[in-house]
């Protein structure tokens, strides 16, 4: 945001020098950045009057002239401009003068002839025809009136102004603007705060109602518009003082009209657009959001795709104007305009960032629109741009307004507590020096109720921490003393999630894996690389809406696809083995079109290949559980329904019952489409169900008193009996002295049966109260057979 000193003086009246300034209205929050003197490097260039004009002796081109800069001697100086005449008033760079650029001029011989200084067009004062009209396409740039001689042409031409440059941040809209800033700089020297007084002139015949009439379609995008006509406009250029102070702070003049909508942007922080009332079809301004398809070609003659999620401004025919970023050029104002109809409306501003991302375009109006402006001060704006219409005479005011205001935005009370503040400061300032600094920055005081109204362009007070902020920023931040902090301290500490997921990985690098980082992102091929049901849910995904690339278009919904090419790398590099884990989240979509976040669902994944086959994995597994304190819980089941996975060789893990995720070899057919040569093995769990299910609590039981009894039983059984079918048998046929069952062999080979295997346990019976004789467990030994034989078919062994 640049601001020039001068105009910002008009309305705050401070006497400060810049260095001064610059530092004083930083302590108060409002940083500067910079400051530039407008045509600073303009030097020991002065006034002057042609007396005399000669032919150049050796040059057709060059005429030699006699300037009159108010001395006793004359200077004789050589150009070659073709529009000088005697008489005229010029500017003359004197010897050792500095012209735009900071190009020294010296006395130097052209020709034979000596030139003792140079004669300046209008852009060697660092200036252009928008600044001056007057000035010649090509040649000098001659005063329009006599002046002094002599004088200095910056001062004569009031060409040099202090610009400060200042970091506005977002929160501040109400900064974006000259008022803003005079109004800080008002409150930081405790002078008046003097904003222009709008006083309007309605001369033209007529009602603006009988010329526009305004329907906003999207309130919620539009929460207010504002309208007013202009009759027998008279297209010109601006006066001087208006296109200095918008070429100090970075606009180009253009014409009067438009000067004005931009010279109220910049004063008032209220972007403003002007539309010749003629090209407005049934003279009717409709806001509504763009129909599909639809295009406009903006003023800056480039033709711009809309679509429905952006906001237009519209006749009942077609756009005229991008909301919030550019008119069109189907309504721009031309010379031969007799009536301009003025917009002053607010818009919704991540709705306007947005659009301008889209559409490629953003502009000093998107820029302010935004950052969230009060929809209260676009009727202020507007009558302000009337106001200059009338002050320049470049039009008449339509009686009446136009004005859409369906939700209106009202001020709030805030509460604030003196003590409170000081104790959150670490002051002791008085009460009544709070209420007037609350007083200076435009705030209405309650000292009774200790309440402040906060006006409608502050949207950053919300809280009474805020209140604080600005006692602190205007008392002075370097008169607060420092203090040593008060309260409590406490120690940060994980939660338990954090605790359990620390312990799970500690777990992991203990077994030998190492710990892998893999992306969110993937390509939806991947689910075709894994076997996956084209109708299955894990196609389902969040798309991301401006990926890298396809193959980083979704949010992924299973775990091991980086795992699987972490494998594949290092098979492929020759590593012998490679054990990998990551604990990271998938995203699982709950509805699709996504309305709302998807389900994060933290997911440890291991995977692994080498000199190893499934019992390692699942050994890797059963410790995690163990260390978890949930391995009595967790139980293996046979898992066939999972694509990617072998369907003999997977097992499901469950906890009390619960499936918490898989552990098993993964299919040749995927290991290939991966390029992994060799069986590779994989286990995912569930995060959410092992934090829940896990058990740190260690309960400690007295080594056990009377020995065990232990018998030893092998069987045949057909193939497709788990052993942990038969282990449940045993456990639940095995009555109360019941301890340990323990699997110690699987065989199968010529001695045994087609189909079948043989299964070898190690049974234990013990009791805490005394030693078990044989006949204590036999009939429990009995009861296992039986049950073996009758639901299992298991068929006992003698050899």
């Amino acid at each position: 945001m640049n601001v020039p000193m001068s105009w910002l003086k008009e309305y705050a009246a401070v006497t400060a020098p810049v260095k001064e300034f610059i530092e004083d209205i930083t302590l108060t929050g409002s940083k500067v950045e910079g400051v530039e003197t407008m045509c600073g490097e303009l030097k020991n260039i002065v006034t002057g009057q042609i007396k005399a004009i000669e032919k150049h002796p050796d040059a057709d081109k060059l005429v030699v002239c006699q300037i009159d800069i108010g001395q006793e001697r004359l200077l004789t100086i050589v150009t070659g401009a073709p529009n000088v005449k005697e008489g005229d008033y010029v500017p003359v760079a004197l010897n050792h003068s500095v012209v735009a650029g900071g190009k020294e001029i010296v006395t130097g011989s052209l020709r034979g002839v000596e030139s003792e200084g140079m004669l300046c067009s209008i852009e060697e004062l660092g200036c252009d025809r928008h600044d001056f009209p007057e000035a010649p396409e090509y040649g000098i740039y001659i005063f329009p009136e006599p002046v002094e001689l002599g004088k200095s042409v910056v001062d004569i031409m009031d060409l040099q102004d202090d610009v400060v440059e200042y970091e506005i941040t977002s929160n501040r809209p109400d900064c974006f603007s000259v008022l803003g800033i005079a109004r800080e700089a008002a409150a930081t020297y405790q002078i008046p705060f003097q904003p222009p007084v709008i006083e309007v002139k309605e001369e033209a015949d007529g009602n603006v109602a009988d010329l526009i009439s305004v329907e906003i379609k999207n309130p919620a995008l539009c929460p207010r518009y504002v309208a007013r006509a202009i009759k027998n406009v008279k297209i010109e250029p601006s006066p001087r003082w208006m296109r200095k102070r918008l070429r100090a702070a970075g606009v180009r003049p253009i014409n009067n009209i438009v000067d004005i909508t931009n010279y109220v942007m910049l004063e008032m922080g209220q972007p403003m657009h002007a539309f010749d009332v003629e090209t407005i079809k049934d003279r009717k301004i409709i806001v509504r959001n763009a129909n599909e398809g639809e295009s406009i070609v903006t003023l800056d003659g480039v033709e711009r795709q809309l679509n429905p999620s952006m906001l237009v401004i519209a006749d009942t025919q077609k756009a005229v104007a991008i909301a919030g970023v550019m008119g069109g050029e189907n309504s721009m104002i031309s010379e031969s305009a007799e009536a301009v109809l003025f917009e002053s409306a607010n818009f919704e501003g991540s709705n306007v960032r947005i659009t301008a991302k889209k559409v490629g375009l953003r502009t000093d109006a998107s820029s302010k629109f935004e950052k969230g402006l009060d929809p209260n001060l676009a009727l202020d704006a507007i009558n302000r741009a009337v106001q200059l219409v009338e002050l320049l005479g470049c039009g008449e005011v339509v009686p009446g307004v136009v004005d859409n205001y369906p939700n209106r935005r009202e001020s709030w009370e805030l509460s604030y507590d003196p003590a409170w503040i000081n104790r959150f400061l670490g002051t002791d300032i008085s009460e009544k020096q709070m209420q007037e600094i609350f007083e200076r920055i435009g705030l209405e005081v309650d000292p009774v109720n200790h309440k402040v109204v906060v006006p409608t362009f502050r949207p950053d007070l919300g809280a009474q921490a805020d209140l604080a902020e600005e006692i602190a920023r205007f008392y002075g931040y370097d008169k607060i003393e420092p203090t040593l902090a008060a309260g409590t301290p406490t120690v940060g500490k994980k939660t338990y999630a954090q605790n359990i997921t620390t312990l799970v990985k500690d777990t992991m690098v203990a077994e030998g894996l190492c710990e892998a980082m893999t992306y969110s992102f993937e390509s939806p091929k991947v689910f075709d690389k894994l076997l996956i049901d084209q109708d299955s849910k894990l196609r389902q995904t969040v798309t991301i809406a401006n990926p890298l690339g396809e193959d980083f278009s979704v949010m992924r919904t299973v775990s091991f696809h980086g795992i699987l090419n972490a494998l594949s790398t290092n098979y492929n590099r020759r590593n012998e083995s490679a054990g990998l884990f990551e604990v990271a989240k998938v995203y699982i979509p709950k509805a699709l079109p996504v309305t709302e976040l998807p389900d994060e669902i933290p997911t440890l994944t291991i995977g692994m290949y080498g000199k190893m086959d499934f019992y390692d994995i699942k050994g890797v597994v059963e410790h995690l559980m163990s260390v978890l304190g949930i391995g009595a819980n967790a139980e293996y089941t046979t898992e066939c329904t999972l694509p990617w996975m072998h369907p003999g060789r997977t097992a499901a893990v469950n906890i009390h019952g619960n499936n918490v995720g898989y552990v098993g070899e993964l299919h040749p057919t995927v290991a290939k489409n991966y390029e992994i040569g060799t069986k590779a093995y994989l286990a995912v769990l569930n995060m959410n169900a092992l934090i829940a299910a896990s058990n740190l609590v260690n309960v400690y039981q007295p080594l056990p008193k009377f020995p065990a009894i232990t018998r030893d039983i092998a069987m045949l059984v057909k193939e497709e009996v788990t052993v942990k079918d038969i282990a449940d048998q045993i456990r639940k046929n095995g009555g109360a002295y019941l301890e340990d069952v323990k699997l110690f062999d699987v065989y199968q080979g010529e001695q045994i049966e087609q189909g079948c295997k043989s299964v070898a346990y190690s049974i234990s019976f013990r009791s805490a109260e005394r030693t078990l004789a044989d006949t204590d467990v036999a009939d429990a030994m009995q009861n296992i057979l039986d049950g073996l034989a009758k639901e299992l078919g298991a068929q006992l062994r003698d050899k």
